[in-house]
């Protein structure tokens, strides 16, 4: 049995990135799908689409209709994901609903959580989550970074015309705080790039710089920027599935994975394997997400040299529970389910 419905995120401040200028929401519509099999076990998916990607949670129900549940099991997920794929190209954020939900179902069925399901384990106390700040006024960013002190990494949005003044508010309020830089294609030459590069660097505490550049800048301005780059550079939009890992190696000294992009778990766990035997420094990343979301990708953090899984920390009405972020360090000690996901949705 199928069940899907649309869940309004509201988040604490608003949102804005530099490839969706003037955005400035407050509300992320995700949706939330729920398998159920002849033995009643049931499995939770969500799908968090972006415009970024042309997806919107329209074309997620859309998809949704479209699925016929008896083609799904929880003892085929391949076989089920194949079928998910022929029903459309694209569509990557809601076969990401479906994926997490038939490997919970799984996970459920074999009685294990899912990163013993998949052979990863979680090591307790080890991976940390950095908090991220969207572009904003530089009061506002003040504000953010003081309510987000608990949390030992700042990530940083910047590509807005206040940036510098931005990140003096940031340092203002925590001054020797490891950040990362997310630009989001916000730099429209390589020149600019590396002009702005060479800021951050005299900083002394940043980490790295996602997507400097967009998506679609030709290899040889990427490899330039990456020849002289004094910070390390990490792909997000130019990452979206392993067939972009030849580019990115290339281009770039890491990656950002999201289930999102990849369509579910089970890619983003080939994306992450794919990127370490490449050499490349890898990273999983989040939309504005719930708990199902963050949860899901939580599991799979052995993969991962970084990890930036806040988007559920960014709301103020998560309608589930599963992986804690007490000062940063991802936990599953509380969680109330002990098997699949560890999800549940709220009472």
């Amino acid at each position: 049995m199928l069940k899907y419905w649309t869940c309004d995120l509201r988040l604490t401040h608003r949102w804005s990135i530099a490839s969706l200028p003037g955005d400035g929401s407050r509300v992320q519509t995700v949706v939330l799908v729920e398998l159920t099999d002849a033995d009643g076990v049931t499995g939770l998916g969500e799908a968090s689409p972006s415009r970024t990607y042309a997806e919107t949670p329209a074309g997620v129900a859309a998809f949704c209709d479209r699925v016929d549940a008896r083609r799904l099991s929880f003892d085929d997920v391949a076989g089920s994901q194949a079928y998910l794929d022929h029903l459309a190209p694209g569509e990557m954020a809601a076969k990401c609903a479906f994926n997490l939900a038939l490997l919970d179902g799984a996970a459920r069925h074999a009685g294990k959580p899912l990163c013993d399901f998949l052979g990863l384990g979680f090591h307790e106390g080890r991976h940390v989550t950095s908090f991220s700040i969207g572009i904003d006024t530089p009061d506002v960013i003040r504000t953010k970074v003081l309510a987000a002190a608990p949390y030992p990494i700042l990530k940083l949005k910047v590509g807005g015309a206040q940036e510098t003044a931005n990140l003096a508010a940031l340092r203002d309020a925590a001054p020797v705080k490891p950040v990362r830089v997310d630009a989001n294609e916000g730099w429209t030459t390589r020149e600019q790039a590396l002009e702005r590069l060479a800021w951050l660097a005299r900083d002394g505490h940043i980490q790295f710089v996602e997507q400097p550049m967009p998506r679609d800048t030709p290899a040889r301005d990427l490899i330039w920027l990456k020849e002289r780059s004094p910070l390390p550079l990490l792909a997000d939009e130019s990452y979206l599935t392993v067939h972009d890992l030849a580019h990115c190696a290339e281009c770039f000294h890491g990656v950002n994975v999201k289930l999102v992009k990849t369509a579910g778990v089970s890619a983003a766990f080939d994306a992450l394997q794919a990127a370490r035997r490449a050499g490349l420094k890898t990273m999983l990343g989040c939309m504005i997400e719930s708990s199902v979301l963050i949860t899901a990708a939580a599991h799979l953090a052995e993969l991962a040299d970084y990890l930036d899984l806040d988007g559920n920390l960014l709301i103020t009405n998560d309608p589930c529970q599963g992986v804690t972020a007490e000062n940063g360090v991802l936990s599953f000690a509380g969680a109330v389910k002990p098997v699949g996901l560890r999800v549940s949705r709220r009472a």
